[in-house]
């Protein structure tokens, strides 16, 4: 009994090299996306090229390991991941929001792929969720996070919020906030 044709790097160099190219070029396009739910489509075809590859050069447990672990865990893993951080909660401190200013307010952060989360204001009695900002009723919109507020003045929604009589500010951190780990 023979043994079973298993592709080899002497043998099939011509079939192999233009696969084994595609890792390398996949995982720049990778480091390179901004958008993050591309980066993890190209995430899960980097892995089915891996996986190819190795079931090309003889080795299926491999492949199947990158395929199950590598692509399908991980993807799955990721794609959990993102849809629960790529959320802005802003707390609406009796601000109401005409319509043309929550339309503004979320093209401006699908600019940054966020997704708008409205809260009510919070009573003391109550469990509050934590907001990563504050809307007041003149249209101040006051961000925690100062990078974010950095990253969404260069986009163009910023001067449609401006336009519509909003602004956009950083939050100032208190001494007290400052101190705790």
């Amino acid at each position: 009994m023979s043994p079973p044709d298993v592709l080899t790097i002497a043998s099939e160099l011509g079939l192999l090299l233009p696969v084994a190219l595609l890792l390398p070029a996949m995982a720049i396009l990778i480091v390179r996306q901004s958008d993050p739910v591309q980066a993890l489509v190209m995430r899960g075809l980097l892995g089915a090229i891996a996986s190819l590859l190795y079931a090309c050069l003889g080795a299926p447990d491999v492949a199947l390991t990158e395929a199950l672990v590598g692509s399908l865990l991980s993807t799955t893993l990721y794609a959990v991941t993102l849809r629960s951080s790529m959320a802005i909660r802003i707390e609406r401190a009796g601000a109401t929001l005409s319509l043309e200013q929550r339309q503004t307010l979320d093209q401006w952060l699908a600019g940054l792929h966020i997704r708008l989360e409205l809260l009510e204001p919070c009573d003391a009695h109550e469990e509050c969720q934590p907001a990563h900002g504050l809307l007041h009723d003149n249209g101040r919109l006051v961000l925690r996070n100062a990078r974010l507020v950095q990253r969404l003045e260069e986009l163009d929604g910023s001067r449609r919020w401006r336009a519509l009589g909003g602004s956009l500010e950083a939050a100032v951190p208190t001494p007290a906030a400052m101190e705790q780990p």
